[in-house]
């Protein structure tokens, strides 16, 4: 009998991924016996190149509850419309919870201008120039959800045109 070798696909496609931890925090449920402790890690996922996600995981352990919320911020996947200057195509609003963002388009050069989990999410999606403003709660997973909130209502030039009806050349003008 010939002996099957693994195929290396799998791999290959996940090495472009990058996550960053946000938070970890220790958390406990009262159960009969008293409280049970376990952690819960809020995780951005993304390969800097217009796709990102937040996940949140928990688990009895620090390191299982990173690799669950990887593992939701990878089911959680948006794409982000960029420019030709790794900037957004338009000023946005995101909410989630008692949390609000703006984001604002920025020139070239001028570099990721965010705070806290924002900024986190916008440089995992490859956003290179913006401007945002955490506005309300300063809750960091309801700031990355209304981070990634603002991104997916994003469009692009041709997808206004289309929706329009008209040719792209007559948005610039």
């Amino acid at each position: 009998m010939a002996k099957r070798q693994k195929s290396s696909r799998t791999k290959t496609k996940e090495t472009n991924w990058k996550e960053r931890v946000i938070q970890i925090r220790r958390v406990s449920k009262v159960v009969k016996g008293g409280k049970k402790l376990s952690f819960r890690a809020i995780v951005v996922v993304g390969n800097e190149s217009g796709q990102v996600g937040v996940g949140v995981g928990k688990a009895g352990d620090v390191i299982g509850a990173v690799r669950k919320g990887v593992a939701d911020g990878k089911k959680q996947l948006i794409e982000v419309p960029l420019t030709k200057a790794s900037s957004i195509t338009h000023i946005t609003r995101g909410a989630s919870g008692g949390a609000k963002v703006i984001m604002r388009p920025a020139a070239p050069g001028t570099g990721v201008i965010a705070g806290g989990a924002v900024r986190t999410v916008l440089e995992l999606a490859g956003v290179k120039n913006i401007l945002a403003k955490q506005l309300g709660s300063n809750n960091p997973l309801n700031n990355a959800r209304a981070a990634v909130d603002a991104l997916s209502t994003l469009r692009t030039f041709s997808e206004v045109a289309q929706d329009r009806g008209v040719p792209v050349e007559h948005l610039y003008t």
